[in-house]
């Protein structure tokens, strides 16, 4: 149990951590809280004990633990309201009529990945309560079409396929018109389970090169129903924190922001702003990610910020929760 006093001086230590990024050490403290060095190095020695406070090297300063930064976001950090600067900034994006939902999405975590130098990211995808409306079929060239996707809310999305020269293109008419008498009304979710065990076992009875082209949009649809778009805003600005000097750490990190197994980690399933430190998340540990989900009546995904475990927790955390309340507003639309 630690003291009302060892709260202000955790809570002290990790603010200015948290801007120095170098450690903090009792005469950095005396001014503030008024007392000798001796006793802060009582009330420091003790925060050690108890784990939230740790030691670099023997005659150094202390920096936060990962319990350290926890406590701190849980039980220390006070909520304040979003800058005006910020607001201001953000409000820009999500006033501007011409940007989409998507463009605004983007260009707003493009913005918090400047005024942070944070690593931001986000996962969307079509929400659940979407159904499939239709499978439009657009030639390109005697190889080559585009695949467009239409659900029932409005969201579209299109993947182009190559196709042999042994598929004419009735036999490709002919596809689209049975996935579309089958399929229209099926939820986003279903779509793939129904190609398996519905259209595969019959395609043969309508087109000769039912395999190409069975496998062709079975990919298609696939990739729409269960692929989740990743757009990354600032991705090389955590490799500037000095935590990321050594390049292995650097090796480390780029090579996990460009798995999209790993990366898929980051979605969201909570409604509320959630902060994973150190070993909570899975992306790595030496980085804090701080997330959430949205969800608007066509889409849903989550936001992500990335950052060392020193990361302005205060900041991003209004930053986010502002972002997903003018998404979902201007979703609702």
């Amino acid at each position: 149990m630690i003291s009302s006093r060892q709260k202000d001086v955790l809570k002290a230590i990790v603010e200015e951590y948290i801007k120095s990024a170098r450690p903090v050490g009792s005469k950095n403290l005396s001014k503030k809280f008024k007392v000798s060095s001796a006793t802060l190095r009582n009330d420091m020695m003790a925060l050690e004990e108890e784990g939230y406070l740790e030691k670099q090297h023997i005659s150094s300063g202390r920096i936060p633990s990962e319990d350290g930064y926890r406590y701190y976001v849980d039980s220390l950090m006070e909520p304040k309201k979003i800058s005006g600067e910020d607001m201001l900034k953000l409000q820009t994006i999500f006033s501007n009529n011409e940007l989409d939902l998507n463009g605004a999405i983007e260009k707003s975590l493009e913005i918090i990945s400047d005024i942070t130098n944070y690593t931001s990211v986000v996962l969307g995808r079509a929400s659940k309560d979407n159904n499939l409306e239709k499978v439009e079929v657009i030639p390109l060239s005697s190889k080559e079409i585009v695949a467009i996707v239409i659900t029932d809310k409005g969201h579209v999305e299109n993947k182009q396929i190559t196709l042999p020269e042994s598929v004419d293109a009735k036999e490709v008419s002919k596809t689209s018109e049975l996935l579309n008498r089958m399929l229209k009304g099926t939820p986003i979710d279903e779509v793939g389970s129904k190609l398996e065990f519905e259209i595969k076992p019959i395609i043969g009875n309508y087109v000769k090169n039912y395999e190409v082209l069975y496998n062709a949009f079975y990919e298609a649809l696939s990739n729409f129903t269960a692929d989740t778009g990743v757009h990354f805003s600032g991705k090389t600005n955590i490799l500037n924190m000095p935590e990321f000097s050594a390049v292995d750490d650097v090796k480390n990190i780029i090579s996990k922001f460009e798995s999209k197994d790993i990366v898929s980690k980051i979605e969201e399933t909570d409604d509320e702003v959630k902060v994973y430190i150190g070993s909570d998340n899975e992306l790595d540990d030496n980085v804090t990610v701080i997330k959430t989900k949205y969800k608007t009546k066509d889409k849903e995904g989550t936001l992500a910020v990335i950052g060392p475990k020193r990361m302005d927790y205060e900041r991003v955390l209004n930053l986010l929760e502002y972002i997903k309340s003018e998404i979902e507003k201007k979703g609702s639309n």
